[in-house]
């Protein structure tokens, strides 16, 4: 997993919560790098399975709602770090429709050896839109958050409910997007 994440996962948790919290979440997640990570390396994505894992026991607030949360600031930064993804798209279903070829296609190009996700999608009228997920890592909270903060991008407001499916023969989390 790219650095960037953990970075960034580190920067939500200090502003959230506090340096005291990231400080101890680190300390007790038995991190190989003791908690040093550059946006550009690769990381093992267990080790922030673990951070959330302690966030998560620290605070009192369930992993898939920390993951959400994360989700949520990660599209923001996302925004502001990479604006030309964002050029000349005017609603979210478009930006979430072209996720996988587009944005992940451009990632690729800034991250050769990122591991992302697949996503697909099947838009069922103007106001809905279905996201299939596909990812061995299963970080569907995470997307899910994602997805909120898009809407949030584009202020839109809409409902999003995640569940488990099947697309073309695997099994997808399935996150179902319906704008009000």
């Amino acid at each position: 997993m790219k650095g960037m994440v953990f970075t960034e996962f580190m920067e939500m948790v200090e502003d959230v919560f506090s340096v005291d919290i990231l400080e101890d979440i680190i300390e007790k997640s038995e991190l190989p790098n003791s908690g040093a990570y550059t946006a550009v390396g690769t990381y093992d994505h267990q080790e922030i399975v673990r951070m959330t894992d302690n966030l998560s026991q620290a605070v009192g607030i369930p992993v898939p709602t920390i993951l959400e949360v994360f989700g949520k600031h990660l599209f923001g930064r996302f925004s502001q770090r990479y604006p030309t993804f964002f050029e000349g798209i005017t609603d979210p279903f478009e930006f979430l429709k072209n996720i996988d070829n587009y944005i992940h296609v451009e990632v690729k190009k800034l991250y050769p050896d990122a591991e992302l996700p697949r996503f697909h999608h099947e838009q069922k009228s103007t106001n809905q839109l279905t996201m299939y997920y596909l990812s061995s890592r299963h970080f569907e909270d995470l997307a899910v958050g994602l997805v909120i903060g898009c809407l949030a991008h584009f202020n839109t407001d809409g409902k999003v409910v995640k569940t488990e499916g099947v697309y073309q023969g695997e099994n997808v989390i399935k996150i179902d997007i319906t704008l009000k």
